[in-house]
């Protein structure tokens, strides 16, 4: 099974490891920093021996990387993987931006209905079941949204279940949510935000999140 280091560095950028197996162009790694697509937010861009990764997936606990036909490698074989990192660091952002949100909708709404999210690295948005505009929550959203980035909170992740591979975030004070996708190491490190209200069909709306800027503790990407 491949080990998910992305989960305890997830602003590493390179790797070296060993292809574990091959199936034509599909490739197993004894362990890797490329995340796949899980929990609605997109896969990781980058290279695999040098060789641009087309796909990345889930196959139960195990990820699954495709590469383009010849590309010579074999069990055994060892590889350095490459991240885009400007990409995995916004993917980060939005991530754990549409998390905030999506617990102060809750509360403010208590019982309303998620029914989709997807996290790109251009915008993250979440889906809801709700009569009405939601537009009327945005202000209230805004407000409390910046002030946990300027409160620059620890954002802790950890198993609850190793085996099933089960994780989760906590922001002490604000929430703990079951997750397992990349995330920053603290709120300030999300920035600024833009949210947009767009009506998708009858009793459905959706938050559009975007970033404003860079990260409001001011830490270069480069230097991360």
């Amino acid at each position: 099974m491949t080990r998910k280091l992305f989960w305890q560095d997830p602003y590493r950028t390179m790797l070296t490891t060993q292809v574990s197996a091959v199936d034509n162009d599909r490739i197993r790694l004894a362990e890797t920093i490329f995340f796949a697509f899980s929990g609605g937010q997109e896969s990781d861009h980058g290279t695999l021996a040098g060789h641009p990764v087309l796909s990345a997936e889930k196959d139960g606990l195990d990820i699954l990387y495709t590469l383009a036909p010849g590309h010579g490698l074999q069990a055994g074989s060892e590889v350095e993987i490459a991240i885009d990192w400007e990409r995995r660091y916004r993917l980060m952002r939005l991530h754990f931006a549409a998390e905030m949100v999506l617990q102060l909708v809750y509360k403010l709404r208590p019982g309303i209905e998620r029914i989709g999210a997807h996290i790109s690295a251009d915008k993250g948005r979440i889906d809801f079941a709700h009569e009405g505009s939601i537009a009327v929550l945005l202000p209230q959203i805004e407000t409390e949204v910046a002030a946990l980035l300027d409160a620059d909170l620890p954002i802790v992740t950890a198993f609850t279940d190793e085996a099933a591979q089960r994780r989760y975030w906590e922001v002490a004070g604000f929430a703990r949510m079951a997750c397992g996708g990349t995330h920053p190491r603290s709120t300030a490190e999300v920035g600024a935000l833009r949210l947009k209200r767009k009506n998708i069909g009858k009793g459905k709306e959706r938050i559009e999140i975007s970033l404003g800027g860079t990260p409001l503790d001011g830490t270069p990407l480069a230097a991360i």
